[in-house]
This record gives structure tokens, C-alpha cells and sequence, in this order.
């Protein structure tokens, strides 16, 4: 089995639920409370890595930039996330904000260059019509 098939398997599971516990977490708090409460959540994941890095972090001055980048965008969507799922149906929100890798690969092709197939592209244009059959 290639190396990347057991982490994207976890990132498959965690994300599921993730996309799910949140409906049943703004029954009882505010989207505002939550997100608090889900820094608190992966501040303990960050211990855990640091544990596991003798906590050492790697310093690079680029890197270090865009991850706190990558982790102010993360917990925003997370916070857009918790108001969409706590006014709507989480098949819903969960079904149309999952379109995200579409802005990522677009993004990949404009900036990185990265290829995309014909058959790629048309998946890219279903999706995106999948995304207005959803919202309307």
C-alpha cells in the first residue's frame, strides 16, 4: 500500500466527523463558544506533535508565516463552518463547503502550475455545477 493511503484514510474519517459535530455542538453553545473551545482542541493536538518533535519545531522564517497563515484560514472556515451548520442542514453545508478543493486546485493550476487532465477538468466543472444545484 503507498504511504499516503493511511493518513488521507484518517484525514477521510476525522474530517467526517468533524463535519458532523458540529450540528450537535451548536445545540448547546453559540458558533463563537465553539470555535473557542475547538482551539482548545487542537492546542492539545499541538502539544501532542510537540511531544513527538522533542519540541524542536523546524524555523523557517517562510514556513513559520504560512502556517500561522494556514491556521488563521482554517479556524476562520471553521468559524464560517459552525454558523453555516447551526442555521442550516448539515448535509447541506457539510455537501457544499466539502467543494473546497476546487478553489485548491484551481488555485494550484493559476499559481503552482500543477496540471490538470481533461477528465480532471470536467470533474471540476461537475462539481462546480453540483455546488449550484445545491444552493438553489
Amino acid at each position: 500500500m503507498k504511504e499516503w493511503v493511511f493518513p488521507a484514510l484518517g484525514t477521510f474519517i476525522f474530517w467526517g466527523f468533524w463535519g458532523f459535530i458540529p450540528k450537535l455542538t451548536t445545540k448547546y453553545i453559540n458558533p463563537k463558544s465553539a470555535i473557542v473551545y475547538e482551539v482548545v482542541g487542537g492546542f492539545l493536538v499541538a502539544i501532542m506533535v510537540l511531544y513527538s518533535l522533542n519540541f524542536r519545531p523546524e524555523m523557517n522564517p517562510k514556513g513559520f508565516a504560512m502556517a500561522i497563515t494556514t491556521g488563521v484560514l482554517g479556524f476562520l472556515g471553521a468559524l464560517c463552518f459552525l454558523f453555516a451548520v447551526s442555521k442550516g442542514p448539515v448535509s447541506l453545508v457539510v455537501t457544499l463547503t466539502a467543494m473546497y478543493p476546487v478553489l485548491s486546485i484551481l488555485l494550484a493550476v493559476i499559481i503552482l502550475h500543477e496540471p490538470i487532465t481533461l477528465k480532471q477538468g470536467v470533474g471540476i466543472l461537475l462539481a462546480l455545477g453540483a455546488m449550484l444545484l445545491i444552493t438553489t
